[in-house]
Formats: structure tokens, C-alpha cells, sequence
């Protein structure tokens, strides 16, 4: 019977040690967790503003016309050829790299504006990991989004004879270029292509790895490679008619 107690005994002070030393290890892994968030926000913070010197750095060096509130989280790549203009409005954000607003296919924003051309941004517009190779025209409205990996080309890059193409001189002088309109408020799904001569008018919204190959009226969805009218979008109550 006493051995029984003593036995008895035992078990439940071991068992008082073990949930001891389980809130104490519970403890131990808080405070972890604790300083390690600490210190990732630190280093987040850090990066931040290292990316925003950086990326102020690129568009003062490229004579990039911007104004107040340019955010960028990551830093894009930007090159502005002679001649070349490349405007931005107002709170312009955009997202690059890896860490950032991470859907997929994750890379830097890139700016490429060629000799004599002219890139035009307008105010609020966001962006991420997208391209804009600008060889003529290629203008943004206000309030537009363009989702993770949308590319814009105002160009076909190279002539489309054959015979061309085995000089790059003659291939380049041969090539043809036509502007590209992006209206106030249109939403670009991720993905997306917009190729040259294109106007997408305000309002719209263009579906997921769309191919846009033809302009694009106010107010409408499209989808599709090639991209296809899908339907009208309704007014919203919040819109103010004039």
C-alpha cells in the first residue's frame, strides 16, 4: 500500500516537473518569436528605405519626371534613352522582385523608353513586376492598376519580312511602332499583353494573360488570347454623372 503511495506520489510530481518545463519551453518559444518578428520588421524597414533610395536614385539619374508620393517596394530597372521623356504623376506605387505582392512569375518593374520617346504615367497608378517598352508613345491614365507581370509594347520589335531581319540595321529601320492609350480608371489583370496601337478606353478591365491586339472601348471587360469582349460593365452607384 505505501509502495503504491510513493508510486502515486512520484508519478504526479513528475508530471507537475513536465507541464513546468513545458510552460517554460512554451515561454522560451514566445520570446522567439517575439525578437524575431522584432528584427524582421527592423530589416523590413531597412530594405524598404534602402529600395526607395535606390529607386529615387535610378529615376533622377534617367531624368524621370516624377512627383510626390512615389512608392516602390523592390527596385525597378530603368533606362531612358537620348531624347527619350518619361513622366509620372502623383502616390505612383509599384511592387518588384520576389518578396513583393508575390502571385507568380516575380521580377523587377521595368521602364524602357526609347530615343525620342515618351512614357506618360498619370496619378495613383499601381503596379507590379510589370514591363513598359516604350519606342514611341505609351501613356497611362489616372487611378490605373496593372496586375503582377503585364507587359506593354508600343512596338513590333523587329520588321515583319524575313528579309529584313538579316541586318539589324535594315531590320530596325523597317520595324513599326504605334502609340499606346491607357485610360483613367482600367484595371489590367496579371499577365496580361498589350501590344501596339492599342487604346483601352476608361473603366475597363482586361482579364488574366489576356492578349490585347485591338483597342478596347470604355467600360467593357475582354479576355482571351486573342483578347474577346466578354460584356458591359454596369455603373457604379458611387459614380458621379455630370
Amino acid at each position: 500500500m505505501f509502495s503504491r503511495k510513493t508510486n502515486g506520489l512520484v508519478s504526479a510530481l513528475s508530471n507537475v516537473n513536465s507541464a513546468t518545463g513545458s510552460s517554460e519551453f512554451l515561454k522560451e518559444l514566445g520570446l522567439l518569436r517575439f525578437i524575431y518578428k522584432a528584427i524582421r520588421k527592423v530589416v523590413s524597414e531597412i530594405t524598404l528605405w534602402f529600395h526607395a533610395l535606390c529607386s529615387h536614385f535610378l529615376f533622377k539619374i534617367h531624368r524621370v519626371n516624377y512627383s510626390l508620393g512615389f512608392v516602390s517596394k523592390g527596385i525597378p530597372q530603368v533606362h531612358v534613352g537620348k531624347n527619350g521623356r518619361f513622366t509620372i504623376g502623383e502616390n505612383f506605387r509599384i511592387n518588384n522582385g520576389i518578396k513583393f505582392n508575390r502571385i507568380g512569375r516575380q521580377r523587377p518593374c521595368q521602364f524602357i523608353v526609347g530615343d525620342g520617346a515618351n512614357l506618360t504615367i498619370g496619378d495613383e497608378v499601381g503596379m507590379s513586376s510589370s514591363t513598359i517598352c516604350c519606342k514611341q508613345e505609351v501613356t497611362i491614365g489616372n487611378r490605373v492598376l496593372l496586375g503582377g507581370n503585364v507587359v506593354i509594347y508600343d512596338t513590333d520589335f523587329h520588321s515583319l519580312d524575313a528579309s529584313h531581319r538579316t541586318d539589324l540595321h535594315v531590320d530596325q529601320a523597317h520595324r513599326v511602332d504605334s502609340p499606346v492609350h491607357i485610360a483613367d480608371d482600367v484595371f489590367i489583370g496579371a499577365h496580361a499583353t498589350i501590344l501596339k496601337g492599342v487604346s483601352i478606353g476608361k473603366g475597363s478591365i482586361i482579364g488574366a494573360c489576356s492578349v490585347i491586339t485591338k483597342s478596347i472601348p470604355e467600360n467593357e471587360i475582354w479576355a482571351g488570347n486573342p483578347a474577346k469582349f466578354i460584356r458591359k460593365i454596369a455603373s457604379s452607384p458611387l459614380t458621379k454623372v455630370a
